[in-house]
């Protein structure tokens, strides 16, 4: 069998779950749960060139949108920042393989925390996962209501004397929509759909192309050198470019010659780093420090490229909600001690992380805020800080002071700066636009 390619979104794991027919024992079923994401190694079949989709796929998503905010937050500069993180991100990304090397037993990102910190390692790597998954579940639906208002502005309800403006109310009709694909069973044909980052990537990248270059925006704008005050920002949203590491491991594991698994990952940053960087500079160009959290927000509707390039965005997260969520209602319905009817149990788990995070959308309404602090909170700590700490302690290396010891501890520091500054900013500018 091939790794599923199913990762849509830059920070999700393995999105779906092969049930076991077996019964599970209580103090195994976080790891029941992390272990059914994977494929058996005998059954290591996936290509080269399937392994790289994957990667890609894995690394592509929404982020592409907020890259030109990230470059406008920080100026120019901050290019510098954007290449060392995915530098960062690539060789962490060859750490987990690794670690992965050095015990067979270990076969997803939960394993490797649990091989080097125990019990409390895997539960705080999931529990990271999870938390991601489920803030960048609610981001979908923020995005949704933001590009649908823009498209179709003064649209509005009014319902028992209660307002709902245009954003609230088309996260309130795409929430509607996407619940029924929260119930399935089967997401084997949403697997296939939310297995479009790539295609998307390159559809919204030349379509904003197209309009700057065809539609009369230009390339013009000049924009600033550098903005201290917004490098925090700019981190945090570059960072949340490359949070595909969860996925790694099955992706690793699934590999018919795992010899290549450095030079997967080798191309698939090389490509999204040059997509990423090429969206975040046009976009910069074309826009300047008007640019929006959502670079489809600056577009003109009336064009037919604005529209290809908004029309893809909103497909997308349509498609992969359901998949960001399963493996957060499969964990809590494996670890559930109640003698409730799994199906029906699934379907209230379902339910309430829907409504749960509409209630978030609804709440923080702030697109790049939020992808900011997850970026900042989780995405640095999951894909740079974990995967240093995890290969320090299974390796042993943190013995004897070297070169690669040294290399190790900067770049711990490095996130824990961008964790500790970009939270920060990010929580400010969320308080801050709740006064607003």
């Amino acid at each position: 069998m091939e790794a599923d390619p199913t990762y849509g979104f830059p920070l999700t794991l393995p999105l779906l779950f092969e049930e076991k027919k077996n019964g599970l024992g209580s103090s195994d079923k976080l790891e029941e749960v992390e272990s059914n994401h994977h494929h058996d190694a005998s059954t290591s079949t996936t290509s080269f060139f399937k392994t790289c989709f994957n990667g890609l796929n894995a690394l592509s998503g929404v982020g592409i949108l907020s890259v030109p905010y990230a470059l406008a937050s920080g100026g120019w500069l901050s290019l510098i920042l954007f290449f060392t993180l995915a530098l960062a991100a690539f060789y962490s990304g060859l750490l987990i393989k690794r670690c992965m090397d050095f015990d067979s037993n270990i076969r997803t990102y939960p394993d490797i925390g649990e091989r080097a910190f125990g019990n409390k390692g895997r539960i705080i790597i999931s529990v990271i996962m999870y938390t991601e998954l489920y803030l960048v579940s609610a981001g979908f639906l923020i995005l949704e209501g933001d590009n649908l208002s823009n498209l179709f502005p003064g649209v509005g309800l009014e319902f028992s004397g209660l307002a709902i403006d245009g954003k609230q109310c088309f996260v309130l009709i795409v929430a509607l929509v996407i619940l029924p694909s929260v119930w399935l069973d089967n997401l084997s044909l949403l697997s296939y759909l939310s297995a479009s980052g790539v295609l998307a990537s390159a559809i919204i990248l030349g379509s904003i192309l197209w309009t700057g270059a065809f539609d009369g925006i230009g390339f013009r704008q000049e924009g600033t050198l550098l903005n201290w005050s917004g490098i925090p920002t700019a981190v945090s949203l570059f960072a949340f470019c490359y949070c595909a590491h969860p996925v790694f491991p099955t992706l690793y594991s699934s590999m018919k010659e795992k010899h290549q698994f450095s030079n997967v990952l080798l191309l698939c940053f090389l490509l999204c780093t040059i997509s990423y960087a090429s969206m975040a500079v046009f976009g910069y160009l074309m826009f300047g420090s008007g640019v929006e959290s959502q670079i489809t927000l600056n577009l003109p509707t009336a064009k037919l490229s604005s529209r290809v390039a908004i029309y893809t965005t909103l497909v997308n997260p349509i498609a992969k909600y359901a998949l960001m969520v399963t493996p957060i209602i499969d964990a809590v319905k494996n670890g559930c001690p109640c003698p409730i009817n799994k199906r029906l149990l699934s379907l209230l788990i379902g339910t309430t992380l829907v409504i749960s995070s509409v209630v978030v959308a609804l709440s923080v309404p702030f697109f790049a805020s939020l992808m900011s602090l997850v970026g900042a909170f989780l995405s640095v700590a999951a894909s740079i800080i974990l995967p240093c700490l995890c290969y320090l302690k299974i390796s042993g290396v943190y013995r004897r002071f070297g070169f690669e010891v040294v290399v190790l501890v900067g770049i711990i520091l490095m996130g824990v700066a961008v964790t500790v500054f970009g939270t920060y900013t990010s929580v400010l500018e969320i308080i801050g636009n709740l006064k607003m």
